[in-house]
């Protein structure tokens, strides 16, 4: 059977499986794929309600300090659950459309290297820590290449669909 974005972690972790934690957070492969963007570009959008380019770079972003500071969380051993959240309303309430695609990947890239530096801290025990993520028991390393997952569908979309 194969996966879909709507099975969720499973789906996203399976787009990144045998990859090393570190590595998928050090590679700048994202970064410099859409710095190749020109702004027009990144204004396309390939059908009428659908997210342009800057969106779903801003929308990457947004989803990457929101996992982030959840998987803060989980390391530190809080009870939390793994929730999901609005995408539509987190974008609506945006305003990537206003800001230069350089504006969004300078702050993707703040983002990347926070996260990274927050990985860095982490001991082998923290990555094997069980939360749950809907209805899915994940190790915080999981839940963390989960991340590398959303965002390497998001830019397989951009390649198949907008350009």
């Amino acid at each position: 059977m194969k996966l879909t974005p709507q099975d969720g972690f499973p789906y996203y972790i399976d787009l990144v499986k045998g990859e090393e934690l570190n590595a998928l957070f050090s590679s700048t492969v994202a970064i410099s794929f859409l710095k190749s963007l020109n702004e027009e570009k990144a204004s396309y959008r390939y059908a009428p309600h659908k997210w342009s380019i800057k969106q779903i770079i801003g929308h990457i972003t947004d989803h990457e300090r929101i996992k982030m500071f959840r998987a803060f969380q989980l390391s530190r051993k809080m009870k939390v659950e793994l929730w999901g959240y609005d995408q539509n309303l987190l974008v609506s309430n945006a305003r990537f459309e206003e800001l230069t695609i350089e504006q969004l990947i300078i702050d993707f890239s703040n983002v990347r290297q926070a996260s990274s530096s927050f990985i860095d801290s982490l001991s082998e025990n923290q990555l094997q820590i069980k939360g749950m993520a809907r209805e899915h028991k994940i190790t915080l390393e999981d839940f963390l290449k989960s991340i590398i997952g959303h965002e390497k569908h998001h830019l397989d979309m951009i390649r198949e669909r907008y350009l």
